[in-house]
């Protein structure tokens, strides 16, 4: 085994921060769905999980992190990497979702072209963490062990007999790292007898699912094991296309990987996985019962957020997003508000939220997958009303920002600005409109909107026609390279 990092701190920029940002945390519906998952979202203080997990690295001086998500995500992982400025990040796309073991394969190809011993810290975009503290304690651990060719995880020390994770069973501590210990086997998620068992028996921990490990490590025995994923991924690498702040993978290789996590593909069967047992206070929030356990509550054991009131209430997690929400004489029940749903369950029932929305998929509902606010490179925009041919909207524009140049052959579109100043394209002219005007677009008419200003430009967007589905745009040109 190397030892070319064997004294490496988490204070060296040799240690790149690899995020991967592909959930859908279905389980933190209706808030996390897949258009706007829950890494996305400020469930646990004022920043996203995302930014709290970018965070991390920039607080331990480490590299600019490489995230690897999905395209449809791109926008929003680069805007809200730069809200808390991060401006050097490195964004990989994945043209299809394939699990993370291709995800962190890609992440590894890509960084071990510049440096092969950079030793890489895996995390999921969508996890907490508590004591920052206890967590650099345990990285230097881990970086310790990567440094020496191991490939390290962290083993959570449980806290209550939990049915959502799984758990690692640690063997011998290793010889030249005190507190880390070879991995005697892994375990799946256990029934809760057998978990009431694991948390009686301190070898064991749970699985946090984070990975310390050398590029050049994880991609050798990424090679041993899935050589298939190896091979597919390495060209995707190799044949990738730098677009502004990302980097396309190449479709026509990656899709070729098998759907597989880096547990089964590496994890499980490798000699070189080791465990930093560690108490940071880690939850992979899978729940919104794991939710209420980390947020700060009353003194009867009520989590809140947003406008809600509560009476004679117990152990309860209440959140609105939305209009004023009230309680009374409840216990332990989950109540989620948006502007397009309720959610209602009982907090022994938080994971089977997953099985309400597979019924509203079944049925038909976008409400299982999209927000009524849908996001884009250049602001967001949501629908108002809805009805027989007409349908009214909001459109929001960020300061020197613009839609794509486009037409529809089946609708008009009337805009009117509320607040700030709007540059249409209308065929050939460009006309200003400023705050109460408004310009007409006839069906067919070739436009775009564009905000010069210094302020967030907002318009209602009134169309009208026998067809106002999303998919009645014919774009001409894009800034942003959407198809």
């Amino acid at each position: 085994m190397s030892s070319l990092l064997a004294k490496t701190s988490p204070n060296s920029s040799n240690v790149v921060p690899v995020i991967l940002s592909g959930g859908s945390g279905s389980r933190l519906w209706p808030v996390s769905r897949s258009s706007f998952p829950k890494q996305f979202w400020p469930l646990l203080s004022e920043n996203t999980l995302l930014q709290q997990t970018a965070m991390r690295g920039v607080n331990a001086h480490l590299s600019s992190p490489v995230v690897v998500c999905n395209e449809a995500h791109r926008f929003i992982v680069a805007e809200q990497l730069r809200e808390i400025g991060i401006k050097d990040s490195h964004i990989l796309l994945e043209p299809a979702a394939r699990n993370s073991a291709p995800a962190i394969a890609a992440a590894a190809f890509f960084i071990a072209q510049q440096n092969p011993d950079a030793i890489l810290w895996i995390m999921a975009a969508d996890a907490a963490i508590q004591d920052q503290e206890l967590l650099k304690k345990a990285l230097n651990s881990a970086v310790e062990a990567a440094s020496e060719g191991y490939i390290a995880t962290f083993g959570i020390n449980p806290t209550k007999p939990e049915t959502g994770y799984g758990y690692i069973e640690r063997g011998a501590e290793l010889k030249s790292v005190p507190g880390v210990y070879h991995i005697e086997r892994f375990i799946e998620k256990p029934n809760a007898e057998h978990a009431e068992m694991l948390m009686q028996d301190k070898r064991y921990s749970w699985n946090s699912g984070m990975f310390v490990a050398k590029a050049s490590v994880l991609l050798k025995e990424i090679e041993t094991f899935e050589p298939k994923i190896f091979a597919h991924v390495k060209d995707a690498v190799q044949n990738r296309v730098s677009d502004h702040d990302f980097e396309r993978l190449a479709a026509t290789f990656f899709n070729e990987c098998h759907d597989i996590s880096i547990d089964y593909a590496v994890a499980e069967r490798t000699k070189m996985a080791v465990v930093v047992p560690a108490a940071f206070g880690w939850s992979d929030i899978g729940s919104w019962d794991a939710v209420w356990e980390i947020t700060p509550k009353d003194a009867d054991g009520n989590a809140t957020f947003g406008d809600v009131f509560l009476d004679g209430t117990k152990n309860c997690y209440v959140r609105s997003d939305s209009m004023v929400t009230t309680a009374t004489g409840v216990e332990d029940l989950i109540v989620i508000v948006t502007g397009d749903a309720v959610m209602v369950s009982h907090r022994d029932r938080a994971q089977d939220v997953k099985k309400m929305v597979t019924r509203l998929k079944e049925a038909g509902r976008p409400e299982a997958t999209k927000h009524n606010r849908i996001y884009r490179p250049w602001g967001f925009y949501e629908s108002l009303i809805e009805g027989d041919r007409f349908q009214v909207k909001r459109i929001h524009v960020e300061p020197g920002q613009k839609l794509s140049l486009q037409k529809h052959f089946h609708r008009a579109e009337h805009w009117v600005v509320v607040a700030g100043t709007a540059i249409v394209t209308r065929d050939k002219d460009n006309i200003l409109v400023r705050e109460n005007e408004s310009v007409y677009l006839p069906l067919g008419t070739i436009h775009r909107l564009e905000n010069p200003g210094k302020i967030p430009l907002t318009l209602i967007e009134v169309q009208s026609g026998p067809y106002l589905g999303e998919d009645d745009i014919v774009r001409l040109e894009d800034v942003y390279a959407r198809s």
